[in-house]
């Protein structure tokens, strides 16, 4: 497991707003050993997907990248990190286009919605 703390435009990146998004839905699991796990799978209308979801500490892999921000993890395997390095998460309120935005430097195209994108 190797463990980041990150400087500005590494690694993946997550805003603060969204910081606080994830630790409210951490809270509301009652687990505080939750850690995000993202990543990319093949499909969505762009060709690949990002996939997000709360896992424990316990099933992170000797091969996955941790990135620490303090009382929050984030985890990514190595493929995945090849197509999201440099990912931004964010999170807006928005009524319309609300909800987690990635904002991604490898992806060469996105589709209208945000979730998938090709590289």
């Amino acid at each position: 497991m190797t463990t980041s703390t990150i400087p500005a435009k590494q690694g993946i990146q997550i805003s603060e707003s969204a910081r606080q998004h994830l630790l409210n839905l951490r809270q509301s699991q009652g687990q505080s050993d939750l850690c995000l796990r993202v990543g990319v799978r093949g499909g969505g209308c762009s060709g690949l997907s990002y996939t997000m979801d709360f896992e424990t500490a316990a099933n992170i892999r000797p091969d996955d990248d941790v990135f620490d921000y303090g009382d929050f993890k984030v985890v990514c395997d190595p493929k995945s990190l090849l197509y999201l390095y440099g990912l931004e998460l964010d999170y807006s309120t928005a009524l319309i286009g609300g909800g987690f935005q990635f904002r991604n430097p490898n992806a060469t195209q996105t589709c209208g919605c945000g979730k998938s994108f090709s590289a």
